[in-house]
C-alpha cells in the first residue's frame, strides 16, 4: 500500500519513456517528490536552487556542475546490487552518468545503466528513491558538482551482466558487503532505500 501523501512507484522500460529537453522538467520532478527526511528536503531545494542559477545544468559542460541520473540495479531475487570499479574514478559506485540535455531523469538513469551492465531487459522505478550532491575530481578536469538523481532498476531473471569501457570490473554484491568495497555513505543510503523499494515493488 502506497504510504499517504506518497505516490505510488509505478514501473517502467525505456518505450515508455521520451525524451526531454526542458530543464523545468528536471524541476518540476524534484518539486513533485517527497522527501523522506530533511536531509533529503535540503538536497532537493539546493538542486532547485542550482537549476534556477544554471540555464545549461543538464550540460556537462556546465563547468559549476550538473544534474546527473543513477541507478541501483536489483538482481530478481531482491537481495543484490550491482556495482561497478569506475575507470576514472577508481572506486565501487553504482552505475549511473550524464543527462547530456535529456531531462527525463529516469530516463537518463535507465538509459546509463543498460549501457554500463549490458542487461537487457532492465525496468526503472518511479518516482526517484534518493538524491545527493557531491563533488567529483575526474582526471583532466576540474573539480565540480554532480547533482545526482537516483532511481531502482530492476533486473529481469537471469541478467547476464557485459559492461563496457567505463569500469574495470562489475560485481553483484549484497548490502553487507558494500562496506568493504569502500562504498560512501551515500551509495550504502541508496542500498538501503533502494532495496526497500525494490522489495514493495515486487510485491
Amino acid at each position: 500500500m502506497a504510504e499517504p501523501g506518497r505516490p505510488r512507484p509505478t514501473v517502467a522500460g525505456p518505450d515508455d519513456l521520451a525524451p526531454e529537453a526542458d530543464l523545468e522538467v528536471v524541476v518540476g520532478a524534484l518539486r513533485d517528490l517527497h522527501p523522506v527526511d530533511e536531509e533529503q528536503r535540503r538536497l532537493r531545494d539546493e538542486m532547485l536552487a542550482f537549476a534556477a542559477a544554471h540555464p545549461d545544468a543538464l550540460l556537462r559542460s556546465c563547468g559549476a556542475g550538473h544534474f546527473t541520473g543513477s541507478a541501483l540495479v536489483v538482481d530478481d531475487d531482491g537481495q543484490r546490487v550491482l556495482v561497478l570499479f569506475h575507470t576514472k574514478l577508481q572506486r565501487w559506485l553504482q552505475p549511473g552518468g550524464h543527462l547530456d540535455g535529456d531531462a527525463n531523469l529516469a530516463a537518463s538513469a535507465l538509459r546509463e545503466a543498460t549501457e554500463e551492465t549490458g542487461i537487457d531487459g532492465l525496468r526503472v522505478v518511479l518516482p526517484a528513491v534518493d538524491l545527493d550532491i557531491h563533488e567529483v575530481r575526474p582526471p583532466a578536469e576540474a573539480p565540480h558538482l554532480h547533482l545526482d538523481v537516483r532511481f531502482v532498476v530492476l533486473a529481469p531473471p537471469g541478467a547476464a551482466v557485459v559492461g563496457n569501457h567505463e569500469s574495470e570490473e562489475l560485481r553483484w554484491v549484497t548490502r553487507a558487503e558494500l562496506p568493504a568495497l569502500g562504498a560512501d555513505p551515500g551509495l550504502l543510503r541508496l542500498a538501503d532505500r533502494g532495496l526497500e523499494l525494490a522489495a514493495r515493488t515486487r510485491r
